[in-house]
């Protein structure tokens, strides 16, 4: 069953198209990685499937069951939010306040659903501890506790492992391929396909218009990939 579906869509700025003609669906359980160069319209897509920007035109048409306020988010940290002067309990519970309405504190079952987020992500241990003195990684565990405490269904990941060393980049991948075989639905933005073509389920390429979007093993075989990636990437 798809989450979400997107139908001849146009993304971009004060009505100016960076990318056209998107088509593509996410199912329950997918593991969607979205590709690209700079500037192809990746960061634009995700902030429209949040809500953030509107289409151009075309359509995003979201199930029954998925509501835009349900969806965890990872965005990209800017230098001014790796000092945010809080704990790590603090960051990860507020990502329960979308879905708080007015109560003016966290209920118990959230109180329980962010030490169980923070168990998963190995941060337990961290607590009490202050964000901006923990290191990139753990920052990243963090933020990825904190997106999992607002997701229902499906978790957005916009290049989750930038600046991060390769040890610590290769456990944050499993952490994140660990999430999605539980069930949990992921799209994540990346520059990086060989990460891509090794944890997705899906692939979506775009330019300024799409190249690509279908399965993993497809997309390996296809002139894209091969055009793209660093085996054969075109001179």
């Amino acid at each position: 069953m798809a989450l979400i579906t997107v139908s001849n869509a146009s993304l971009g700025y004060e009505g100016k198209a960076i990318v056209s003609d998107i088509n593509f669906s996410v199912s329950d359980g997918d593991y969607l990685c979205i590709v690209g160069e700079n500037g192809s319209g990746k960061s634009t897509l995700m902030k429209t499937l949040l809500g953030q920007k509107n289409v151009i035109s075309g359509k995003i048409e979201f199930s029954d069951g998925l509501k835009q306020n349900e969806i965890g988010y990872l965005p990209q940290q800017t230098e001014v939010q790796k000092d945010f002067p809080a704990s790590v309990k603090e960051i990860v519970l507020s990502g329960c306040l979308n879905r708080s309405g007015f109560r003016p504190f966290y209920s118990k079952s959230q109180k329980d659903t962010a030490a169980r987020n923070m168990e998963k992500l190995g941060i337990t241990d961290l607590s009490g501890k202050c964000y901006r003195e923990l290191s990139g990684g753990q920052q990243q565990r963090v933020l990825l506790a904190r997106a999992l405490c607002a997701a229902e269904k499906l978790l957005v990941l916009d290049e989750p492992v930038a600046g991060l060393d390769p040890m610590v980049t290769k456990s944050l991948y499993s952490l994140i391929e660990e999430i999605n075989k539980s069930g949990m639905t992921v799209i994540m933005v990346s520059h990086d396909m060989e990460a891509a073509v090794e944890y997705a389920s899906h692939i979506l390429h775009i330019g300024h218009k799409p190249l690509f979007f279908g399965k993993k093993e497809d997309y390996v075989k296809s002139d894209v990939y091969h055009r793209f990636s660093e085996g054969g990437k075109a001179k």
